[in-house]
């Protein structure tokens, strides 16, 4: 476990030194910037005022940004470390396989996911200076999903950047892998649904299978619990999990798809030729 954190330890350090950190961090901290400069904490839609709209504003814009930065910035861990000509140094020294491969996930993982809550923390507090309202039920869920999506994205980062043999491989794939979910939200799964006629459950079975979807779908059940802007499908959801059922599955899939990928990737990480 010692070699666990020291091995996070590091990861953090040689992020917090990279050039990627602090472009991350700004995008981040700007978003929160230019939402209050803009001045949606002060305006009303739906019922939704203050920090609420902020928040949800906010979330919805991180669905696009977090997934492809914490892929690009993932993929390079194993890859970018091989390539480098440091994979041989870095294993030969006394620490475990698994002591490695899992301390470079969760220092990542905080490197990638401390900018996001210090951002929604920052709301919280320069909000709370202007004696707007805190829905603190609005902000602990969507820190827990944020957390999750980093998670799942993360795991799936590792697995490609242990399968890819090069950095430009790892980046392209993660691009691809981006690119293919966020097509999956609406455009190729309606083309599906329309050429073979599919039914309205295997549609939404589909949708469901996509990190991404499950997420968007969790954060329009807070402003619309009747999900009325899915349309028909917004019954299948419904009737299948219900609205807790459907929170609780929106919070425990993305990290149980992270995880797997993680585990996979080790498990081809151990398996492979390391050098």
């Amino acid at each position: 476990m010692k070699h666990l954190w020291l091995t996070a330890y590091a990861d953090i350090v040689e992020s917090l030194r990279a050039r990627w950190f602090m472009v991350y961090t700004l995008v981040f901290g700007g978003l929160v910037v230019v939402l209050f400069a803009y001045g949606l904490a002060e305006s009303r839609i739906m019922g939704f005022t203050g920090l609420s709209r902020l928040l949800l504003t906010y979330i919805q814009i991180s669905m696009a940004i977090l997934p492809v930065f914490v892929l690009i910035t993932t993929v390079r861990s194993v890859a970018g470390d091989r390539e480098a000509g440091v994979f041989e140094y870095l294993l030969s020294l006394p620490i475990s396989l698994a002591a490695w491969f899992w301390g470079k996930i969760f220092g990542r993982f905080l490197v990638v996911f401390l900018p996001v809550l210090l951002a929604m923390v920052g709301a919280v507090i320069w909000g709370t200076i202007k004696g707007v309202n805190v829905p603190w039920d609005l902000f602990i869920y969507y820190t827990g999903l944020l957390m999750a999506l980093a998670w799942c994205f993360l795991g799936i980062g590792m697995l490609i950047s242990t399968l890819a043999r090069s950095s430009d491989v790892a980046q392209g794939a993660a691009f691809v892998v981006w690119l293919t979910l966020l097509l999956f939200l609406d455009l190729i799964l309606l083309g599906i649904l329309i050429q073979e006629q599919l039914p309205a459950e295997t549609a939404v079975a589909i949708a469901l299978v996509n990190p991404m979807q499950v997420f968007r779908t969790a954060t329009m059940m807070l402003f619309d619990p009747q999900l009325v802007l899915l349309g028909p499908s917004a019954y299948v959801i419904l009737d299948t999990f219900g609205q807790k059922g459907y929170i609780a599955y929106a919070l425990l899939y993305p990290i149980l798809v992270g995880t797997a990928c993680a585990a996979l990737g080790f498990l081809h990480f151990r398996r492979s030729d390391l050098p």
